[in-house]
C-alpha cells in the first residue's frame, strides 16, 4: 500500500503531467489516502481537470476540493454575456433538445435546469459549458424524465457492466428505486469505479446515481 507521502508526490506529478492544469496553482495534502486540493485555479475547467487528475492516481480513496477559481481580468465576463453564450452553446449542441435546458447565471455561477429524456443529455449540457471563459462554477439541476421498471434498469446496467469489465461487475450490487441507482461493492481502482458509474448513468430512466463503491 502506498504511503500518504508517496501519494502526495504522485498526485503532484500527475498535476504536472496534465496540460490542462498549472500545477503551481494547486496545493496538495494527503491524509489517510484522502487527497485535499487547495489553491486558486484560473478557470473552472482547470479546477475540474485538477480533480480528475487526483482521482486518476492509483491508491487515492477520495478527493476533498477546497479550490476556489480566481479568474484573470481578461477572462472576466458579465452574467448577461455568460448567459447568452451558454444559451448559444446549448442551442448548437446536437444531443441537447433545443429549449429543454434553462439557464441562470449569478456572479459567474451557472445553474442549469429543465427536463431531458436521458441522463447523458444532462451530462453533455454540463460538459459543454464547463470550459467557458468567465464561468466560476456550474450547478446541474436538470431532471431526467421517464418511468422505467427498476428491475429492468438494473438488468440493463448489469449487462453493460459485464461488457465493460466482467470481473469487476461480479463484485457490485445494484439497487434501483424511483430512477435512483445505488451502486455498492468494491473495485480495484478509480478508473474501474468510473466505468461502473458510467454504465449506470447510461441506462434509460436513470435520474440519479449514488456511488457507494469502495476502492480496494
Amino acid at each position: 500500500m502506498k504511503s500518504d507521502r508517496q501519494l502526495k508526490q504522485e498526485v503532484e506529478d500527475e498535476l504536472e503531467w496534465d496540460p490542462a492544469v498549472t500545477a503551481t496553482d494547486i496545493g496538495v495534502e494527503v491524509s489517510g489516502r484522502v487527497v485535499t486540493l487547495s489553491g486558486h485555479p484560473l478557470s473552472y475547467a482547470e479546477k475540474l481537470a485538477a480533480e480528475k487528475a487526483a482521482h486518476r492516481v492509483a491508491g487515492v480513496k477520495g478527493v476533498v476540493v477546497e479550490m476556489q477559481v480566481r479568474l484573470p481580468q481578461s477572462d472576466t465576463r458579465s452574467d448577461a454575456d455568460i448567459a447568452e453564450a451558454v444559451r448559444s452553446i446549448l442551442h448548437w449542441t446536437v444531443c441537447v433538445p433545443d429549449e429543454a435546458v434553462k439557464v441562470q447565471v449569478e456572479r459567474g455561477w451557472v445553474t442549469l435546469s429543465g427536463t431531458v429524456d436521458w441522463a447523458y443529455q444532462s451530462h453533455v449540457a454540463l460538459r459543454s459549458i464547463s470550459h467557458m471563459r468567465g464561468v466560476l462554477g456550474v450547478s446541474n439541476q436538470i431532471e431526467v424524465r421517464g418511468d422505467v421498471d427498476g428491475g429492468d434498469v438494473a438488468s440493463k446496467i448489469r449487462e453493460a457492466m459485464q461488457r465493460h469489465a466482467q470481473r469487476e461487475a461480479n463484485h457490485i450490487d445494484i439497487a434501483v428505486h424511483d430512477g435512483t441507482v445505488t451502486l455498492t461493492g468494491k473495485v480495484d481502482s478509480y478508473a474501474e469505479r468510473a466505468v461502473m458509474r458510467g454504465a449506470a448513468w447510461s441506462a434509460p430512466g436513470v435520474r440519479a446515481v449514488v456511488d457507494e463503491l469502495r476502492i480496494e
